[in-house]
């Protein structure tokens, strides 16, 4: 399939940057790990299981919004131009979209986790098969080069799930400026999240049934199975609350007593109480919305919502 690189080399890249990342943060004053390791296969499975929770009102709430909207969306990527999705997962949102793009040439998931985005776009090519899917192995929080000849299409991006509220500020910033620089980009389609009720923020991250502590353990589980780490993930209890200075939900691991981590011949001390960040998911308002967008070289075109304005749509158009 195009734009993917052998699995070898993607495995020792994913190796050599997995244990970077995890030294440097988790021998940082305070003490973090980057949330785009949570997606493994195992990671994105349990993703998949936290979007469908009573608690977990962004899915249903956005695929609601493009479900209404699914012509008028589907309308802004040309024919025979390609929809560009960050971040795929199991594509099942943007299927909202392919189901009435006929007029779409290429769709082009793009994803970290490999074994997931191969399986995920399979399936796709045997649901679509008059369209080409060309899956893409990369890490949208870098810059994503676009491969031949993909460079040359028309193209519209595709970012939902308020994926961008995971990014910090500066992140956030350089995805979407990342985005502008692309050849042959028209608009760029992004789920964001907005301010609503502490309560129902606090809940849709730390659900009930515990799904949502067990994908953000996960990290530990796979930094155990990869990085020969012996984390003990019952030594570690699940944390989320809500920063309204910055307006983001944080995440974080809590060690529950004095103990000593081994990862990569290194031994990391933790004491009781001390937390491990692990993502942060940033809510925004009409008017950072514009902001964010203005500051990176786009202009907001529409703005599509639910009828209470708990989640955006937000289609945005590059600045002439």
């Amino acid at each position: 399939m195009d734009g993917t690189l052998g699995i070898s080399e993607v495995d020792q890249k994913e190796f050599d940057a997995l244990i970077a990342d995890a030294l440097t943060g988790l021998t940082a004053p305070q003490k973090s790990l980057s949330p785009k390791w949570l997606y493994d296969h195992h990671g994105s499975a349990l993703f998949e299981q936290i979007t469908n929770l009573p608690e977990y009102y962004p899915t249903r709430t956005e695929a609601g919004i493009l479900r209404n909207h699914a012509a008028a969306l589907s309308g802004l990527v040309p024919h025979d131009g390609a929809l560009v999705e960050l971040g795929s997962g199991a594509s099942i949102k943007t299927r909202t979209l392919l189901d009435v793009g006929s007029h779409f040439g290429t769709y082009v998931p793009i994803d970290i986790s490999r074994d997931f985005l191969m399986q995920t776009a399979d399936d796709l090519q045997n649901r679509y098969p008059a369209l080409k899917i060309a899956p893409l192995v990369a890490d949208f929080s870098a810059p994503v080069t676009m491969p031949d000849p993909l460079a040359q299409i028309p193209k519209v991006g595709f970012f939902p799930g308020s994926t961008i509220g995971n990014l910090t500020p500066e992140r956030a910033k350089a995805l979407l400026a990342g985005v502008r620089a692309w050849d042959g980009i028209t608009a760029f389609i992004v789920g964001m999240d907005m301010v609503k009720d502490t309560k129902e923020l606090v809940a849709a991250y730390d659900d009930a049934q515990g799904v949502t502590a067990k994908f953000i353990k996960n990290i530990l589980v796979r930094l155990n199975r990869e990085a020969g780490a012996n984390f003990d993930t019952e030594a570690f209890r699940y944390q989320a609350s809500w920063d309204s200075e910055l307006a983001r939900i944080d995440m974080h691991l809590v060690s529950a007593h004095d103990q000593h981590i081994r990862l990569a011949g290194h031994t990391i001390a933790f004491q009781a109480e001390e937390a491990i960040h692990i993502s942060a998911a940033r809510k925004y308002t009409p008017e950072s919305v514009r902001e964010l967008a203005q500051s990176t070289g786009w202009d907001v075109a529409i703005r599509y919502t639910d009828a209470d304005a708990r989640f955006s749509v937000v289609v945005l158009t590059p600045c002439m």
